[in-house]
Parts: C-alpha cells; sequence; structure tokens
C-alpha cells in the first residue's frame, strides 16, 4: 500500500491514527533537536516530524523532490499552518521508504518560482507540480466539463470531427502532412470543423458541439498558439438573435458557476458603431471612453485651428492617469486638456489656445475635477487610429487593478469581404461560408465591399472570445461567394464539389460559433498568457521547448 490518506486530507479529526503517506518533498528542515519535511502529493501538502533514530537513518540520504512513502503516527501540531488544510496536524514518521530520487531541480517547485518561461517550459512536467499550474489545468478542466453538461441538456450532440482533411481557405496557412501511400498527395490539419458541421446540419443533426483541437501555421502571441482548442457549436434553424441569446446564456453560465460571477446583459452594437466609437472591433469597454465627433462643435464655435481639419474627435476619461507616461499624446494631432481642481491644463502650443476654447471642451463634455480630455484631429482614419491607440495606452495602466471585471460586448454585422493588397483580390472577413445580410445581396454582383454579413463576435475585456456567424445554406450565393473570392469554377470543383453538391438536398438555415478555451480560461483567471492554461505548449516560434519539436525527419 503507497497510502492510507493523501496530503492533503488530514486534520484534528484523525489524531492518533497510523497512516501511510506518498508523495514528493517539498522542503526539508534540520532544526538538530527538531527535524522536519513538508510531503506533497497532488492534493497538498502535509508536514512530517522525525524523530533522532529516523534522522540519523534516513534524513541525509533525501533532498527536495525526491519521492517517498512514510508510516506514522498523526500528532497535533505546537505551532498551527493556517495557510494549508493540514496545518493543524503532523505525522510523526517512523518508518521512510525512498520511492524514488530525483535529480537537483532546475527552479523551485514554489507557487512563486524563481524559474523563467523558457526553463520552465523545457521542464513542463515539473512546473505542473507548482500549485499554480497544477490549478490552472483544474480550471480547464472543469470549464471543459460544465461546457459538455450545459450545452447536452440543451439538446446539444457532441461529435468528433475528422483533423486530416483537405485544405480550404479559412484565413490562415494549413499544416500540410504527406500521405506515404501517395507521395504527390497531402492532408492538411484541420483549421477547425467548419465544413462537417455544417454537413452535420444538412445530416439533420439539430445542435452540434466539440471542443475540438485546432491547427493553424500562424505566428505565436501570448493569446495566440498554432495548435489550440476551440469550443465548437452549431444549429440548425436559427437567426442571429437567436444564437446570440443562448451563447450569452451560456457563458454568464460559465462564469457564474466556475466563478461566482453574474454577468450583467451583454451589448450589443454594429462593427461599423464599435469602429466609430471606439477605433477598433475588439472594444474594452470597462472604462467607457468612447469617442465624440467634434467637428461640428468646431465649426458651431467656430475654432479657426480646428475648422481646417477633415475630422476632430475627442474621450473622456474619469480615471486618474500618468499623462507624461502616454506616448501617443508625443505624436502631433493630439491634445489633451485635464479638469484639475478648477484648475485648467493643456498640452499643445498655448498660442493655439485661449481660456475661452479650453472652457467650450470642458463645458461639452461635463467634465468633474480630475477628468482629462483627449483630442485628436486630421485626416478621418488618422485621427481615429491616434485616438484609439491613446485609449488602449490608458487601459493598460487601468487593467491591472480591474482583472476582477468582466464586460462582454457582441460586435456583429461584420463586413463580408476585405480587400487583400497583395493580391489584389477580396478575402472572406471571417470564412468564405458566411451568409450575407439580406438586404446587402444585391451588392454581390457588382459591390460585394458594401455588403455586410450576420456575423457576430464576442469580445471580453478587448479580447475575442468567440466568434460566428449564420451559414449560406444555398448553392447559388454559395458560388457566388467563391466567385469573389477569385476561385474558378474548377477549382470550386475540385476543393468545394462535395459541400456544394450537399446543399442541394435541402439544406436547412443554420449558424454556429466557435469560443477560444485557451482564451476563455485566461480572460476568466486574469492572465492573458494562454501557455499558462495548456499543458504542453508551444513557445512564440511554434517550438515545444521539451521535445524540441518540430525536428527533422530521418
Amino acid at each position: 500500500m503507497y497510502r492510507t490518506h493523501n496530503c492533503g486530507e488530514l486534520c484534528k479529526k484523525d489524531l492518533g491514527k497510523e497512516v501511510i503517506l506518498s508523495g514528493w518533498i517539498q522542503k526539508k528542515r534540520n532544526l538538530g533537536s527538531l527535524c522536519f519535511i513538508d510531503i506533497r502529493d497532488y492534493f497538498g501538502i502535509t508536514q512530517l516530524i522525525f524523530s533522532k533514530k529516523l534522522v540519523n537513518e534516513k534524513f541525509p540520504l533525501v533532498e527536495k523532490e525526491f519521492l517517498i512513502k512514510i508510516k506514522g503516527k498523526v500528532v497535533e501540531r505546537s505551532s498551527v499552518n493556517y495557510n494549508i488544510p493540514t496545518g493543524k496536524i503532523e505525522v510523526l514518521v517512523s518508518k521512510l521508504e525512498i520511492l524514488n530520487s530525483s535529480l537537483p531541480i532546475p527552479f523551485t517547485i514554489e507557487n512563486k518560482t524563481d524559474g523563467n518561461e523558457k526553463i520552465r517550459m523545457i521542464y513542463r512536467y515539473l512546473d505542473i507540480r507548482r500549485n499554480p499550474m497544477k490549478n490552472n489545468l483544474i480550471i480547464r478542466h472543469l470549464i471543459s466539463l460544465e461546457t459538455r453538461n450545459f450545452l447536452s441538456k440543451n439538446g446539444f450532440l457532441e461529435i468528433e470531427t475528422p483533423i486530416l482533411i483537405n485544405p480550404t481557405p479559412e484565413g490562415a496557412r494549413s499544416f500540410i502532412v504527406p500521405y506515404r501511400k501517395n507521395i504527390r498527395k497531402y492532408y492538411a490539419l484541420a483549421q477547425s470543423p467548419q465544413l462537417f458541421k455544417q454537413l452535420l446540419m444538412i445530416g439533420g443533426i439539430d445542435k452540434y458541439f466539440q471542443i475540438a483541437k485546432c491547427f493553424r501555421d500562424e505566428d505565436s502571441r501570448s493569446n495566440r498558439q498554432i495548435e489550440f482548442t476551440q469550443i465548437d457549436c452549431e444549429m440548425s434553424f436559427v437567426e442571429v438573435n437567436d444564437i446570440l441569446f443562448f451563447f450569452e446564456n451560456f457563458i454568464k453560465h460559465l462564469f457564474k458557476k466556475i466563478k461566482n460571477i453574474q454577468l450583467e446583459s451583454f451589448p450589443c452594437i454594429s462593427y461599423d458603431d464599435s469602429i466609430k466609437i471606439y477605433g477598433t472591433d475588439s472594444p474594452d469597454i470597462r472604462f467607457g471612453m468612447p469617442f465624440i465627433e467634434l467637428t461640428d462643435l468646431v465649426q458651431k464655435k467656430n475654432i479657426s485651428f480646428l475648422k481646417e481639419q477633415k475630422s476632430v474627435i475627442g474621450m473622456k476619461c474619469h480615471n486618474q492617469i500618468n499623462i507624461s507616461k502616454l506616448k501617443e499624446i508625443k505624436c502631433g494631432n493630439v491634445f489633451w486638456i485635464k479638469n484639475s481642481l478648477n484648475k485648467m491644463l493643456f498640452s499643445s502650443n498655448p498660442d493655439l489656445f485661449n481660456n475661452k476654447i479650453v472652457k467650450i471642451f470642458i463645458s461639452f463634455f461635463q467634465t468633474n475635477p480630475g477628468d482629462c480630455l483627449f483630442i485628436s484631429y486630421g485626416e478621418e482614419q488618422e485621427s481615429r487610429e491616434k485616438l484609439k491607440k491613446i485609449r488602449s495606452e490608458i487601459i493598460n495602466f487601468l487593467n491591472s487593478e480591474n482583472t476582477k471585471i468582466f464586460k462582454p460586448i457582441w460586435i456583429k454585422d461584420l463586413p463580408l469581404f476585405e480587400w487583400d493588397t497583395k493580391y489584389k483580390k477580396y478575402k472572406s472577413v471571417h470564412h468564405p461560408f458566411t451568409c450575407p445580410k439580406e438586404e446587402d445581396i444585391h451588392f454581390l454582383e457588382k459591390y460585394p465591399e458594401k455588403i455586410k454579413s450576420k456575423s457576430y463576435d464576442l469580445i471580453i475585456n478587448g479580447v475575442e472570445i468567440g466568434s460566428g456567424s449564420i451559414r449560406i445554406h444555398k448553392k447559388s450565393i454559395q458560388n457566388l461567394i467563391f466567385k469573389h473570392l477569385g476561385l474558378s469554377k474548377n477549382e470550386i470543383e475540385s476543393k468545394f464539389g462535395f459541400f456544394i453538391e450537399a446543399l442541394e438536398y435541402g439544406t436547412p438555415p443554420h449558424g454556429g460559433i466557435a469560443f477560444g478555451l485557451d482564451r476563455l480560461i485566461s480572460i476568466l483567471e486574469g492572465n492573458n498568457d494562454i501557455k499558462n492554461f495548456i499543458a504542453f505548449p508551444k513557445n512564440n516560434y511554434g517550438k515545444d521547448m521539451m521535445t524540441k519539436a518540430p525536428s527533422y525527419l530521418e
């Protein structure tokens, strides 16, 4: 028997019991008359105390991270440790057995370790022994479990789809897998289950989900990996509002169940309004700071210097910030005004502004002491871009103190196409199977850039967590989309012939969404690096530091 109890469960009701524990040595302390070891397993830590005889026999032979098995008696601890569940007892050891030794550890197995990211990724199996990493994986398990329970109870069927597929144009490069039996043919690793989940809807499956592995050959970042996991969902006979309503409740359920956080209703705005109000399609709305058009005010109040500008945009910040640390205010065509206990301070050349002009802006924005205004002017796109960067800088300063605040927002009606300047052709903003809005279908033939799609993104605290759309369910429209993407009839037939044919067999209206599981967990835990929530991640260069993958073929 390796253990009668685990290292996290013994307490005062177990006093006097003879127990067997197995685990790794967390700490070792020799105080002369008394010697202690903290033994650790998956469940927690228990303090061991040793008699003089056992100290002389075994204590010198063991070191940190040695795996040991002990037998002993549970006794009351003289100095209580309130930081651990077992802090009121200790085990007086009568027998110690070394189950396995350990090399000297490359970094401390502590909550706050001295190991940098590179060394912890090389020895990932040791990093997982630390409580923060272990707890991250537990949270991941709980979210996956709760996802399965919630969707299953609401009529969703979990179905696995292929990983080895033909390449499809989904916006990123595919990983290619050669096939041994035909050296000229290749598979691609699935970027998403997109086509297969649509085929399931054609097959009469009403609601589908999958916690799916996806692969995209693109640059890694803190919130992106080349191999990642998404909660993939599809539903038949739905429109946009059906999807938004159901999955808003899904996200609210996860936050309540996992973190006991009750989210407010999610606002929903169009892509165009998001760009206009926040300068981005992924806005962080926790701190407000919407953009306000000031061009009409400037004309009405005859502010001569700004009247010449094509665009004047302003933003009010309620939070106390150190303006001198904002880099973007030094880039030109931007000035700020601060309402500081009735003393007005403003940047830029004082000769350009007087108290009258300052008071116009202060009055228009209805500022209070401590508020700060930022005004950007010039060309429409450039002035909005500058203000967006200032807003992002401010949010970065405020973010560290507001990691427990969550403000989701739906962004819908994204453009169907965007122009690819490199290849001089249109490409899909979401993917080629996204349905255009009915009122914009007449633009398909001649003005594809004007088309809005039945699409939606879920943004939480400035991070895209989910993305989806209503799908095309008619062959004629799907062929037109392929045409605008520059695909010839032969290419459509060779790449999508099976799918085009399937659309002719009574395809129901359908739509879905996919949530990035790794990103969702990182948002919940207030940690922007998704590597911390993946058991064995790649680094930012797509390399596995532990196994050295990828490697050369022999």
